[in-house]
């Protein structure tokens, strides 16, 4: 690089400047890629791959691999767009450039499986979706017909049962955590809340139908039972999420409430939970979506049925997942309606879980705190 230094003698002081020329494949001398040129080497590379593995195709004679031409059209993409990059706007451009492409394909790779599983169910349930599969159980019907409302009933009444149960529990024990809690106990509870995190949903139902058979002998079935080992995988989910919204709270406003005289369980109650009350919800809400598609607990604990019960304190109950496995597993005559009853059941799961987000979110919007003037 040329360096060329210039003296000014300005009165009795020296002033040295020194000048740098910017490399001509810097982007700091204007030279950048247009716009349209990420889009000509994808589009150019996926085509050279097509075309390459059409070829392959033909004097092969297997079959035309998609994955494959997208995979290595994106890995020629990448390589092609860093290189040009490199040559035109410099390296670091081309860095950016390079970790942009590798950001973005690891974002569509994620997305594959979600889009694949959502076209698949919707495809597929969209046979049984009609008003019978929402107004009628399997009372009585051994082939086709029938449908799933007392598994939607029981799914709703068990998953409100141990929301219930659930978040009060994990929003007082992340209260005690973060306001109150100091020494070995808060730490002897963090490490219990970390292991119930990790722990199998087949031993959370094993343990609720241990505890009732202790005091209603072997072979209970109930709903609430099932509500119970479903709360055991809730309140982990409820306390964590709910101490880390909690610890966003900025301290200068417990601090600005305890000033004014507030007391601390009325600074907690007006000032913290408003302030982190989108952020709870939203905690509470995925953990109702990490329980409601549970299967192996409710199989052990709700047991299945094909009536209808509304009471969690009496008989089995059947819920949504439990009833995708046992019409998949226990296939009649025709099978075909068996499946496509299976089918519906998991659209309307995803159907509900996406309901009980949405209404989650508003309910977040509407207590959050205002900040407009």
């Amino acid at each position: 690089m040329l360096q060329q230094t210039e003296t000014k003698q300005e009165g009795t002081t020296s002033v040295a400047i020194t000048v740098r020329p910017v490399r001509a494949g810097s982007s700091l001398a204007g030279n950048r890629l247009s716009r349209l040129t990420p889009w000509i080497v994808l589009a150019g590379c996926l085509a050279a791959a097509f075309a390459l593995f059409g070829l392959l195709a033909a004097s092969s004679g297997n079959d035309f691999s998609i994955v494959g031409s997208v995979l290595i059209g994106a890995i020629a993409y990448v390589i092609v767009i860093t290189i040009m990059s490199a040559s035109v706007e410099g390296s670091r451009q081309a860095m950016d450039r390079f970790i942009t492409a590798i950001v973005t394909g690891a974002f569509l790779l994620a997305m594959v499986p979600l889009v694949s599983v959502a076209i698949t169910v919707v495809s597929n349930g969209l046979a049984r979706f009609d008003a019978e599969f929402f107004n009628s159980s399997m009372r009585n019907v051994t082939g086709e017909g029938g449908g799933a409302l007392h598994a939607m009933v029981g799914t709703l009444l068990i998953t409100l049962a141990a929301s219930i149960i659930s978040v009060p529990l994990g929003l007082m024990t992340s209260i005690y955590l973060v306001e109150y809690g100091r020494g070995r106990v808060a730490k002897t509870i963090t490490f219990l809340v970390d292991v119930m995190t990790g722990i199998p949903s087949i031993v959370a139902g094993l343990f609720a139908y241990a505890a009732f058979a202790l005091f209603l002998g072997p072979g209970v079935r109930m709903g609430i039972v099932g509500a119970v080992a479903l709360s055991v995988l809730m309140i982990p989910v409820v306390v964590r999420s709910s101490e880390e919204m909690l610890r966003l709270v900025p301290n200068e406003l417990r601090e600005a409430s305890y000033a004014l005289g507030v007391p601390k369980w009325r600074t907690i109650t007006k000032v913290v939970l408003p302030t982190s009350i989108a952020g709870i919800t939203t905690g509470i809400m995925l953990s109702i979506a990490r329980v409601i598609g549970e299967t192996a607990p409710l199989l052990i604990t709700a047991g299945f049925t094909a009536s209808m019960n509304y009471s969690l304190f009496s008989d089995r109950m059947q819920s949504l997942p439990v009833y995708v496995y046992t019409q998949f597993m226990n296939q009649g005559n025709p099978a075909e309606a068996f499946v496509d009853r299976a089918w519906a059941a998991a659209l309307a799961l995803i159907l509900i879980v996406m309901a009980l987000n949405l209404f989650g979110r508003l309910i977040a919007r509407w207590f959050a705190p205002k900040t407009g003037r």
